[in-house]
């Protein structure tokens, strides 16, 4: 899977927040080491988070700058990766589409529908590749489950439902402090990777949303930390999705969680990483209990991830197919979650088709 006989792709990477620092230590690094890439420039705008970045990856003080759009003029490079808050992406992507990147950015694309609908125009307008870090999609438990449902050993799929329990309830217990301060954290930071794998598995477009949300008395956010979320798809497919960053006990956390995939022939169940299967048998009533299913080894391979993605990415680039996250496809994640939050807001169900023309008007 690595790039062998390519030279390396040049890599300017923005933010060194929380998150950024895993990009420096693991996702950036594992692809300069097998010669994917090679990392040209760094940038964030706290000098001990560039400080960290810098040694993380080696690299000299004249690579490091406090500004993006200094950096994409001083530095010559192939591609860059964003991992700031989604408030600050828009000004970031400008930059690099007028220095000539392709971008792979962070989710969600922007912390506003019509800043996503923005960056999808300019970046088609100007012919550059972007695509979005769905990581959860590009994970190794997940990736399984796509394979079964995308089999169609389970038949025309009838309904799916998730469940995501985070215990991150006190204050900075999500890392950042703008996940505490927003107004719909889980959504916007934690469901938009949901929302991501279920169209997936759902396999066709998202025709409607209706959402609750609401935060309990006992979690330390501004905004609204749990959901309920019924999709409806155009090929049949219903959807049930609950979660919550504020659970007791977090019972199905970020890479533990629980998807059910219902078909006509069985279902499919991954829950804390384990992928069993139940198929129908020409019996009266059957009845089978979870954890007793047919048991489905985890593919393997060298990369997840993040750190799969900027390979793929970088293959895109050399001629490869397009990543399933460019950011045309990755407009419709999107548009789930903000519908959702105009779901809560109205009380009614919202068609996602008008939403989004509405908005892009």
């Amino acid at each position: 899977m690595s790039s062998q006989n390519r030279a390396p792709q040049r890599v300017i990477h923005v933010g060194v927040g929380v998150f950024g620092k895993r990009w420096c230590s693991d996702f950036l690094r594992s692809n300069v080491v097998d010669g994917t890439i090679q990392v040209v420039a760094l940038v964030d705008r706290n000098p001990e988070n560039l400080k960290a970045g810098q040694t993380a990856l080696g690299l000299r003080d004249d690579q490091c700058f406090t500004d993006a759009a200094q950096a994409f003029k001083a530095v010559k490079a192939d591609f860059c990766t964003v991992a700031t808050t989604p408030a600050h992406h828009e000004e970031v992507i400008d930059a690099a589409i007028a220095a000539g990147l392709d971008i792979l950015c962070e989710k969600p694309i922007a912390d506003t529908m019509a800043a996503t609908l923005r960056i999808a125009e300019k970046v088609k307008a100007a012919g550059r590749k972007m695509a979005v870090t769905m990581s959860h999609r590009y994970d190794q438990d997940k990736t399984t489950l796509r394979r079964v449902v995308k089999s169609g050993q389970l038949g025309k799929i009838n309904a799916i439902g998730m469940r995501f329990q985070g215990d991150m309830r006190q204050h900075m217990a999500w890392s950042s402090l703008f996940r505490h301060e927003m107004e719909h954290p889980l959504l916007i930071e934690g469901s938009i990777h949901h929302m991501d794998i279920l169209a997936d598995l759902a396999g066709d477009k998202c025709e409607s949303v209706y959402a609750t949300t609401w935060r309990p008395s006992y979690a330390a956010y501004k905004g609204d930390t749990d959901a309920v979320v019924v999709l409806g798809f155009a090929n049949g497919v219903k959807v049930v999705y609950e979660g919550t960053c504020a659970h007791s006990t977090g019972l199905n956390t970020f890479y533990k969680e629980y998807i059910r995939v219902d078909g006509e022939h069985g279902t499919a169940i991954l829950t804390h990483r384990t992928v069993e299967l139940f198929m129908r048998q020409d019996i009266w009533r059957q009845q089978h209990r979870e954890g007793q299913g047919q048991k489905i080894d985890l593919l393997v391979q060298p990369k997840w991830i993040n750190n799969w993605l900027i390979e793929r990415f970088a293959q895109w680039r050399a001629g490869g197919a397009p990543l399933e996250t460019e950011v045309a496809n990755n407009v419709q994640t999107s548009a789930i979650i903000f519908a959702a939050i105009e779901s809560q807001r109205t009380g009614v169900p919202v068609q996602l088709a008008p939403f989004i023309a509405a908005v892009g008007r």
